[in-house]
């Protein structure tokens, strides 16, 4: 396999910029482009760039290597990383050492997680910062109480996670969509970006999601957690879904 280290794949980039640097043959073009892409930032469109460009190939065969480093920022500065440059799906929980049979409540999920956040943290990606747990919002009328609040400092803006044991419904995706919107209004400060938010669950319902208003939305998402490493074949199944696009 390319990528024989499965775990630190996944604690990495997205599936999005795996898909293509798998297609890259030359090895050590593949070690340059995933340390710089983490350590530049790289979206997934300005990686693309940056491969059909083949900079890495300009790169070491110039004498002059400054004016293409320039040549390479001055085009991506406008590529910005996004939400879906960050947001990964599925999420490996595997550090919980939690049984994968559902027997566990999602408040049980939650406290294991915050007993490890520094490993849940790895595993959410780049740019996260813990800020609270069931945070509350309060209304005139009502008391919301939302799971866990991250910060993220690359995309400049508030993250909020709804734990999920079981099937995803339509209600998960109302009631995020109103966290969301709620959080906005109430907590964010106007420097920063609009709030994300992410249902993480067992069972992501393709259908629910797929009919569901969120496809219109770039700041919600449902994401997939499981408790265990994929096997090599259920990698490359990953792998296989997000190439021909059937996410």
């Amino acid at each position: 396999m390319i990528f024989p280290n499965r775990h630190t794949l996944c604690d990495q980039l997205s599936w999005s910029h795996y898909r293509l640097i798998m297609r890259i043959e030359n090895e050590k073009a593949i070690d340059y482009y995933i340390q710089e892409t983490i350590a530049s930032n790289w979206s997934v469109r300005a990686l693309e760039r940056q491969i059909n460009s083949l900079y890495y190939e300009r790169l070491i065969s110039s004498q002059e290597k400054q004016p293409v480093i320039q040549e390479a920022k001055e085009n991506t500065k406008n590529l910005q990383l996004t939400a879906k440059d960050i947001i990964k799906d599925p999420y490996v929980l595997e550090f919980l050492d939690l049984k994968d049979n559902k027997s566990f409540r999602e408040n049980e999920l939650e406290s294991a997680l915050l007993e490890k956040i520094q490993e849940f943290l790895l595993e959410l990606g780049r740019g996260f910062a813990f800020v609270s747990r069931q945070k509350r919002i309060k209304t005139q009328t009502s008391d919301f109480y939302i799971d866990l609040v991250f910060y993220n400092y690359l995309l400049k803006c508030f993250v909020l996670v709804d734990l999920k044991i079981g099937k995803l419904t339509h209600q998960d995706i109302g009631q995020i969509d109103m966290y969301v919107n709620m959080y906005d209004d109430l907590e964010k400060n106007e420097s920063d970006n609009p709030t994300i938010g992410i249902i993480l669950c067992t069972d992501k319902d393709e259908t629910i999601v797929k009919y569901s208003h969120i496809n219109s939305k770039d700041n919600l998402f449902v994401s997939k957690y499981q408790l265990y490493l994929p096997t090599e074949e259920e990698f490359r199944r990953e792998i296989e879904r997000d190439v021909l696009g059937l996410r």
